[in-house]
């Protein structure tokens, strides 16, 4: 690539988040004489990459196919062929992060559901109960990603109330230590700024249950109705989900947007440390366990249960750790026979355990 081409280059796809680490990446592939783009949409097989000759249509097929977690996603840097037809993508550059989930099928795979993602934006509806355990479950994945999480309290405006809404946002701010937390109303422009601000910076995901508002809060980052929105429903505030693609936008103020589908499901996958960090006060009192591999269950001298009876863990937020630790260690032995075998003698010495409590409460004599 010449020093012109280069600049050309780089002028057309720095909105898009190209810089020299991505240049010096490509260089192999610049060799073959291909071009460097940013995935801003795939579906059927193909995908939409925006180069500097403009937006291209490609099939991804040339691309391992068969292997959920190696196929071209939404925010993949890609080499993809000048010209031909079908024109392919011919690689994608190594991901510095990967949002993934694992995909409801039985079989032990995740799903890649966007690539090179530097703000993980979790959009949580004002509009009903909050659900503190959804949103745990979306900072494992984000934590997990590599990602900057971000917990965006959507359509804002429909809880008047001031002190009601300080206490919503510290209930949601107690699930999420270290994680911004920022409601926003897209119909007053409340908190807009300051996720414009955040997103400025860097490529960011939405992600969201269907409903959440996302594709209301992208149209407001953007400054212009992108993204289908489809009406608050009367009855009880909820939108319908509209988004079906994911597609990344560049922002007027910097940065690029990805916007996904609402997700009704969303399992882990080997989010081991994102678990540890979403919860890591318990993480911290863990270490003051009297027994290295306390479980927090019955142990003596634990510290976590020492902490839930005193009032400064909530009771709620254990049970979700142990959720969430117990999904995610499930994920990880389908592929692990080891750690499937560690398990299966866990479960035994409990067993053991359990059996020997119940025996000496029923006493010497109970069998006869």
């Amino acid at each position: 690539m010449t020093t012109s081409s280069a600049s050309s280059v780089s002028a057309a796809l720095a909105p898009y988040g190209w810089d020299d680490a991505w240049a010096d990446e490509f260089a192999p592939y610049d060799t073959e004489g291909l071009l460097p783009g940013r995935v801003i949409r795939v579906d059927r097989g193909q995908c939409d990459v925006v180069t500097a000759d403009g937006v291209l249509r490609a099939d991804t097929a040339f691309v391992t196919p068969h292997d959920p977690m190696r196929v071209v996603c939404t925010g993949d840097w890609v080499a993809v062929e000048p010209g031909g037809n079908p024109r392919y993508v011919r690689a994608y550059l190594p991901r510095r992060t990967a949002f993934i989930r694992s995909t409801s099928s039985k079989r032990s795979e995740g799903q890649i559901l966007a690539a090179n993602v530097d703000h993980a934006i979790v959009a949580v509806p004002l509009t009903g109960e909050l659900d503190l355990g959804r949103i745990e479950r979306f900072l494992a994945l984000a934590w997990e990603s590599g990602a900057q999480p971000l917990v965006v309290l959507t359509k804002a405006d429909l809880v008047p109330d001031a002190v009601t809404l300080a206490h919503l946002v510290q209930d949601v701010e107690t699930s999420a230590p270290g994680v911004p937390v920022v409601p926003v109303s897209a119909v007053d422009g409340a908190g807009l700024d300051v996720v414009a601000a955040i997103v400025a910076g860097g490529t960011s995901v939405l992600l969201g249950q269907s409903g959440a508002g996302k594709s209301t809060l992208a149209n407001a980052l953007l400054g212009e109705d992108v993204m289908t929105v489809q009406a608050t429903r009367d009855v009880d505030g909820k939108g319908r989900h509209t988004t079906t693609t994911r597609n990344l936008l560049a922002l007027p103020g910097g940065g690029v947007l990805i916007d996904t589908p609402g997700l009704r499901g969303v399992g882990l996958w080997d989010a081991g440390t994102g678990v540890g960090q979403v919860f890591s006060e318990i993480e911290e009192l863990a270490e003051r366990c009297r027994f290295h591999d306390c479980a927090h269950e019955a142990e003596p001298g634990c510290a976590v249960l020492a902490a839930v009876e005193e009032g400064d863990l909530p009771e709620r937020r254990l049970h979700s750790y142990r959720k969430l630790l117990r999904e995610n260690q499930r994920i990880v032995a389908k592929t692990d026979a080891r750690l499937r075998a560690e398990i299966r003698k866990d479960w035994k010495r409990k067993g053991a355990i359990g059996r020997a409590a119940m025996e000496a409460k029923r006493g010497p004599h109970w069998r006869a």
